[in-house]
């Protein structure tokens, strides 16, 4: 009986104690923080996160360790000292560090007065440490203290350029290449190029066309093949690419200025007359006039932030350098659902040409086209309107195909794709004619004269692309 009473005893005091309300938190000065433009009272941002530090070997006394004594003394510097020991990282690297003080070494005796001032503790031990200058020179067993970020320098970036001789793409990606050529011979390599593939690798670009061309199309030659024009990264369509040194050159010359690219052949002049480029663009709007020739030069400007670069239009002031542009265009078909499908024929290769023309000269953006046409973007996909048909002067409204799989990029999509794809390429027989070209003969070898003379190339729309020219194409009620 009594053993109950005594649990019953301890029971109650532990509800009691159980039931003692935790220690409240401690107070925290709230301040007045501001988020999406609205201010409200908040607790203060959590400070810097202590910087991790790499320690240095002891600093052991002149000559260093595989350096030849010269027979005086010589005083090594901290940054000396840190060059030596990170052999293999940049010297900019280390002097932004010493730059931005984040360098230090321990502090000794002598150094108490600093120390109250700029020390910090170093983790795990009780000596202090100070910035250290570049300049300063390093005394036998200093330790010196730098980030690890230096240290994390010595692996390549994520983003450095890879060699097309050190690219060695695999099985499948090598057959995914290969799918795209159209056209090969002895001289050049027609592909139909995919959206999103980025065609001149630079810095932070992996897997552009020209390095996985040079690594995966080779063929039988010992050099890869070489770009002869461009596209833009998110655009298609016929990308042409030279076999040879000579046929590289060649082509240059017949994209940069036909004149240049005439010789003493009279075939292979008429041949050089029928080259043209024609493209493909669904546009937001329609032109005025259903056909015509644009000719605005371009200027290329910077941003306010100095680095990204922005295609405009001339404006003829003479202060400012520009380039001659000219694009033929002309309208494919009614406007539907507030856009229309031009083609385009530049005569002039200048950098973003075909989008600046279309979205400034003709004030109709390229569907997909952000950087040039955000604004119109914007009002387009607010108002959907239906229109009229032109021939008889009924509305009509856009219906869906049955079966028809609306992928990502199409107009349908909330963010579409850009619509711009280099449908045509006509261009003389480069192989046919180099060896005349070679010997600046005028006439052609008795093999080689069966051989057609112009070489004309068309590529199929991508899938975004098809989906959007079948919705817009037909279906009219």
């Amino acid at each position: 009986m009594w053993k109950n009473n005594i649990c019953r005893h301890l029971l109650s005091k532990v509800r009691h104690y159980s039931r003692i309300s935790p220690p409240s938190p401690a107070s925290v000065e709230e301040v007045i923080r501001v988020s999406n433009n609205i201010a409200y009272l908040g607790r203060a941002k959590d400070g810097p996160k202590p910087r991790q530090l790499l320690s240095l070997p002891p600093f052991p006394s002149y000559p260093l360790p595989g350096k030849s004594s010269t027979g005086q003394h010589v005083h090594v510097t901290a940054i000396s000292w840190v060059k030596y020991y990170f052999d293999e990282i940049p010297d900019l690297t280390i002097q932004s560090h010493f730059n931005k003080g984040l360098v230090q070494i321990e502090s000794s005796n002598a150094d108490n007065s600093f120390i109250e001032k700029e020390g910090q503790m170093k983790p795990g031990q009780g000596k202090p440490l100070r910035k250290v200058r570049p300049n300063e020179v390093m005394e036998p067993g200093a330790r010196v203290w730098i980030p690890v970020s230096v240290a994390e320098t010595r692996i390549s970036k994520r983003f450095d350029t890879i060699p097309s001789g050190t690219l060695y793409p695999n099985a499948d990606e090598i057959k995914y290449l290969q799918r795209l050529v159209k056209y090969k011979d002895s001289a050049i390599l027609v592909l139909n190029k995919p959206p999103r593939l980025p065609v001149k690798g630079n810095l932070p670009v992996h897997n552009s066309m020209d390095a996985l061309a040079a690594a995966a199309l080779s063929y039988d030659y010992d050099d890869g093949p070489r770009l002869v024009h461009r596209l833009d990264r998110e655009s298609s369509g016929i990308l042409l690419m030279g076999r040879t040194k000579e046929s590289v050159a060649h082509l240059h010359w017949l994209f940069r200025d036909l004149n240049m690219a005439k010789s003493s052949c009279q075939a292979w002049n008429i041949a050089c007359e029928s080259t043209c480029q024609r493209y493909w663009a669904l546009v937001i709007g329609s032109p005025r006039e259903k056909e015509g020739m644009i000719s605005a030069p371009l200027s290329k400007v910077l941003l306010n932030d100095g680095r990204t670069e922005r295609i405009i239009l001339s404006q003829n002031s003479g202060l400012e350098p520009s380039q001659e542009a000219v694009t033929e265009y002309r309208v494919l078909g009614p406007m539907i659902n507030g856009c229309s499908w031009i083609e385009l024929r530049p005569l002039t290769s200048r950098k973003h040409q075909l989008r600046v023309h279309c979205a400034e000269a003709l004030g109709t953006p390229i569907v997909g086209d952000y950087k040039y046409g955000w604004f119109v973007h914007r009002r387009w996909k607010q108002m959907p309107r239906v229109d009229i048909e032109p021939t008889t002067g009924k509305p009509y409204k856009l219906r869906r195909p049955e079966g028809l799989d609306v992928q990502k990029g199409s107009v349908l999509s909330k963010v579409p794709l850009l619509h711009l794809h280099c449908r045509e390429l006509v261009l003389p027989n480069i192989a046919k004619f180099l060896p005349v070209l070679n010997q600046k003969s005028e006439k052609l070898p008795p093999g080689l004269s069966s051989k057609p003379d112009v070489l004309r190339f068309v590529a199929s729309m991508p899938n975004h692309m098809k989906i959007s020219w079948d919705l817009m194409s037909s279906y009219l009620v």
